[in-house]
């Protein structure tokens, strides 16, 4: 026989079952067939009018009434949950007390529940009620992510794409918070991309809404991913985005200084490609803005070509900077053209050996910068340097030297910024003045006005030493 207790637990148990099969059956009740059917059908009727036109209140008495006869209205149709979670909503978002506020929340996540329960559908509402309850109802994150979860694995790839970026928000906080284990946060995050992925590729109508909420939901990620994954994941996920885009420099920047953070070596196959490609892009490119500054800037070019050793090329820049500079007529810059002027009178003196030539463009760039002094310095260093070469005998070439004393002198009278440097080799080339002696010879006396040979051709005041 049957003991008393057993018998008890039996009873308890059909008490317990009768009472859930009737709370289901009453979660589910509607209207047809019904003694109340009539009037259930009016209140439901005048309830979505008053929805519709937007005075909740009205609305709100109506559904009430629509509500507790036939909480599954036709059984067709679950607008009594729907309608009631917008009514609810809308008293929600009205309300200044907190207790009211919680009683409007679970209100509108029990008829989540009773819609599910009687209706099905659960991958979809799941993931509204989950919506809601980040974006409305202010859900502690703990009890959001069982829903989050419940919804995903319900919904597998067919989750819908609104479940994204609040998702990634509940992990960042829980993660952040030690709630959450690095293990869960990791596979969780695979598997919402798995989903957006295989919508971006295969849902025709809403592929690009996943795509967004995807980008969304990994920009939030981004806080904490650094942190739950490893080389082997950074590589995995950036490999196709490099060679997608192998000419993005500053994404693959941003791939590179990654993967060596998260501790992938130098020599890794992946992020030695990376650094090269990188270096080759920034160089082209950086060639590429180069040259257009150079067409802007020629004057900038001839110091480049200078710099190189291309002297015959830098003289060709200096003159076409010349000409755009002049080419600007009034409102050329007579400061620069001088500089201009002066830097290819001192590549063909210095680096090709053409004084003549190099004179000319000293005296173009001293008169277009009067008191620089520096023109004139670098004339008297032409003659100085040629003075050896200047003339038959020593007589020659000791008046060359007085030509480039004279250049020196004059370079100091205008320009204080030159006189040490003048000073220096006025000094330095005194000692090789004619002398005297000489002079007499050649019925020359100190102070008479004599020319100068070869190429210099100037007229200079006989000093002797």
């Amino acid at each position: 026989m049957m003991r008393l207790e057993n018998w008890i637990k039996l009873a308890l148990t059909a008490a317990i079952t009768l009472v859930a099969n009737f709370t289901a059956q009453g979660q589910c009740e509607n209207w047809i067939g019904k003694s109340f059917e009539e009037q259930a059908s009016e209140e439901h009727v005048l309830y979505r009018q008053f929805l519709k036109s937007e005075n909740y209140t009205e609305a709100f008495k109506h559904w009430q009434k629509a509500y507790e006869l036939a909480p599954a209205a036709d059984g067709q149709r679950p607008f009594h949950y729907s309608d009631g979670r917008a009514l609810y909503m809308e008293k929600y978002k009205a309300a200044t007390d907190e207790a009211q506020k919680k009683e409007f929340a679970d209100n509108i996540l029990r008829l989540y529940d009773e819609q599910i329960k009687c209706y099905g559908d659960d991958a979809f509402l799941l993931g509204r009620k989950a919506f809601d309850m980040f974006y409305h109802l202010r859900t502690p994150y703990p009890t959001l992510l069982a829903t989050l979860k419940e919804a995903v694995a319900k919904g597998g790839n067919k989750t819908e794409y609104i479940v994204l970026d609040p998702y990634a928000h509940v992990i960042v906080h829980l993660f952040q918070n030690d709630q959450m284990p690095v293990e869960e946060a990791r596979e969780t995050i695979l598997r919402l991309n798995e989903i957006a992925d295989y919508n971006v590729e295969n849902n025709n109508d809403y592929g690009p809404y996943y795509q967004q909420a995807k980008d969304a939901m990994n920009g939030t990620l981004q806080a904490v991913e650094y942190d739950i994954f490893d080389c082997a994941y950074y590589k995995e996920k950036f490999e196709p985005e490099f060679k997608a885009n192998p000419d993005d420099y500053e994404k693959i920047k941003l791939m590179y200084n990654r993967l060596v953070a998260q501790g992938c070596a130098e020599d890794d196959p992946l992020v030695a490609q990376l650094k090269s490609r990188y270096d080759e892009v920034v160089s082209a490119i950086n060639a590429e803005k180069l040259a257009e500054f150079y067409i802007e800037n020629p004057g900038a070019h001839a110091k480049a070509l200078y710099d190189e050793g291309k002297y015959s090329e830098a003289i060709s820049k200096y003159k076409e900077a010349i000409d755009k500079e002049e080419g600007k007529g009034d409102g050329a810059d007579n400061e620069t053209l001088a500089t201009y002027n002066f830097a290819i009178a001192s590549i063909l003196f210095r680096k090709m050996d053409q004084y003549s030539s190099a004179r000319e463009y000293a005296r173009k760039a001293a008169k277009l910068k009067p008191n620089w002094g520096q023109p004139y310095m670098a004339i008297g260093d032409m003659y100085a340097a040629s003075s050896n070469s200047c003339g038959k005998d020593s007589w020659d070439k000791q008046i060359a030297v007085l030509a480039a004393l004279d250049k020196y002198a004059y370079a100091k009278s205008i320009d204080d910024s030159v006189a040490d440097e003048a000073n220096s080799k006025i000094a330095k080339y005194s000692g090789f003045r004619p002398e005297r002696q000489e002079g007499f010879m050649r019925g020359i006396k100190e102070g008479q006005t004599v020319k100068v040979g070869c190429w210099i051709g100037e007229s200079v005041v006989v000093r002797f030493q």
